[in-house]
């Protein structure tokens, strides 16, 4: 018996996701033990900082993604139903931390919730700090 495909969700949707003004403490610690798996120390240590001291900005979620030369989550995904969950419950989400070098960008942090917009409306702007690597 096949399975039924839900219905995407609605892209009006995006626009009520509730982002944080501040990215959350705990996802700078993320993001380090993830760039830890690409750069020496001494990078990494500089890559963070520069992200702690970057403003938010906003891009579009395929922008990100095509960026990094990522393909979003689905959305039976669990990293991006744990997401799904806090935003229909209200939550608020941190903003994403993503490093580029000036030819390619890298999440760094927030794959998740950019996979969650994407899916939502592949326009939707998600808030980040844009740091160089």
């Amino acid at each position: 018996m096949a399975k039924e495909k839900a219905d995407p969700p609605d892209a009006q949707e995006a626009e009520k996701i509730k982002w944080r003004d501040h990215v959350a403490a705990h996802d700078y610690a993320a993001a380090e033990a993830y760039l830890s798996l690409k750069l020496d120390g001494d990078a990494v240590g500089k890559a963070v900082k520069r992200l702690r001291k970057a403003p938010i900005t906003r891009r579009r979620a395929n922008d990100i993604l095509r960026a990094a030369g990522l393909s979003p989550a689905p959305l039976d995904d669990p990293g991006v139903m744990k997401d799904l969950i806090k935003v229909i419950e209200g939550t608020r989400l941190s903003p994403v931390l993503v490093v580029s070098d000036g030819v390619s960008a890298d999440i760094a942090d927030g794959y998740h919730r950019v996979s969650l917009v994407y899916r939502i409306d592949p326009y939707g702007e998600v808030p980040l700090k844009l740091a160089g690597a």
